[in-house]
């Protein structure tokens, strides 16, 4: 790595991937599964590897399940002083991939409402914390509930995918608006998959109805969905109100920070040629019957810093890798790292304030291999292995602790690309969605 890329290297960020989500009327806790609630010395162990801040839940369905309930902080109030006492400063999620306690849901239209009132009682407990993610990826999670009904409420129409995206939007407008009469000065720290669409020639208007898609959650919390917008007379065709609209102008709220989550899954692409695939992976919209795969497999993504450089160029505003984790062997997950590390580094580099890389999924995770849709306990790690109930670290921490005090690593292991590069079918890609 050069001189420049070292000096204007990224902070290091750590992550524990918290997903409270429900399937059904079943409730599923990660930190509960890994043993997070029950186990001392997590918060010493994750201090150890040098990250600056991390992304830390106070979610509302573990800390307020009933409304109106009197809320236990003993847990919180412990972690978040261990936290505060080795200099970490935590990044405050409320709502992660979940849909809130029982007594809502996404489709409520009160929902937005209740969740600024726990994001009210919150910053009254801890008045100290400056940096909140009220919702992590609405788009994602509007998707993944209301387009196809893997999460609750189980739906599959796009009007009712609109609702629930539009109904986290304004529940991040709400909370931190609730915070900040708390204190002034806090900090929209607004998560979001970094995606983008390719297809085979015949979905290319699929890809660029969805690449116009991705940008929406910053569009909207910047107030650009204005009567200009590609999206604006599309929602109102669909049954979305002026008035709903409306709302994100008259209360535009642009993220301090816009963190971006890049998944090696995180590019798709579309092809038509379902003859090639198991009858289970073939979908469509209603017009033509294709199969969503992983861009890499096709040998056509374009990697996070054309992704962030795309970013940058249409928002011109401080950004944060937020989420950074690959499932595979513990020498792939070092190349993964350091290949977004290195790319964050470049982007710093060239004067983008490209503030942070954060290393997701600390201490692992379940199940995302169904996308929490199946309880088998499929467990991947991450900085740390909890397999056997304590916390051991992978080769993934030595990494974390060197890039966090010196900026860089060096191992022979890196020499060698990463999987995700040795995908040799490059299939015809339309012009239009590249």
């Amino acid at each position: 790595m050069d001189t420049k890329s070292q000096v204007c290297k990224p902070e290091v960020w750590g992550g524990v991937e918290c997903t409270i989500n429900r399937i059904q009327n079943v409730y599923r806790d990660q930190l509960l599964m890994a043993g997070h609630y029950n186990r001392q010395g997590d918060i010493e162990k994750i201090a150890s590897l040098g990250i600056s801040r991390i992304r830390y839940p106070v979610l509302w369905e573990r800390h307020m399940p009933r409304e109106n309930s009197c809320i236990d902080w003993q847990f919180t109030r412990q972690r978040l002083s261990e936290l505060r006492a080795h200099s970490i400063i935590p990044i405050i999620g409320l709502l992660h991939h979940g849909s809130g306690p029982a007594y809502t849901n996404l489709l409520d239209d009160d929902f937005p409402d209740k969740l600024a009132v726990f994001a009210g009682i919150v910053a009254r407990e801890f008045p100290w914390i400056e940096h909140y993610t009220p919702v992590n990826e609405p788009l994602t999670t509007a998707r993944f509930s209301g387009l196809y009904g893997l999460w609750y409420p189980h739906v599959t129409r796009e009007l009712d995918f609109f609702k629930m995206f539009l109904n986290q939007l304004k529940a991040i407008v709400l909370s931190i608006k609730a915070v900040r009469k708390i204190n002034p000065g806090a900090r929209l720290v607004q998560t979001e998959d970094l995606s983008k669409i390719y297809s085979d020639p015949v979905l290319s208007y699929q890809a660029a109805f969805e690449n116009e898609r991705r940008w929406l959650t910053y569009d909207f919390l910047s107030g650009r969905v204005d009567r200009s917008h590609f999206f604006w007379n599309y929602l109102k065709a669909l049954g979305i109100s002026v008035a709903t609209l409306d709302f994100f102008l008259e209360n535009a709220c642009p993220p301090d920070i816009m963190g971006f989550n890049y998944y090696v899954t995180s590019e798709r692409y579309l092809d038509s040629r379902i003859e090639n695939y198991p009858p289970a992976f073939v979908g469509g919209n209603g017009k033509h019957r294709y199969v969503d795969v992983e861009a890499v497999r096709k040998g056509c993504s374009s990697g996070i810093v054309h992704l962030l450089r795309e970013a940058w160029k249409r928002y011109g505003s401080p950004m944060a890798i937020t989420e950074c984790h690959l499932n595979c062997t513990p020498d792939e997950q070092q190349r993964w790292l350091m290949e977004i590390w290195n790319g964050a580094c470049s982007l710093a580099g060239d004067g983008i304030p490209l503030k942070a890389v954060t290393i997701w999924s600390l201490l692992g995770a379940f199940d995302w291999s169904s996308l929490l849709t199946l309880t088998n306990k499929d467990y991947e790690t991450g900085a740390f292995d909890i397999s056997s109930g304590v916390l051991q670290e992978t080769p993934l921490a030595s990494v974390i602790r060197s890039l966090a005090a010196n900026g860089h690593y060096h191992h022979p292991l890196l020499v060698e690309q990463g999987w995700w590069h040795k995908c040799i079918t490059r299939p015809k890609v339309a012009r239009s969605a590249a």
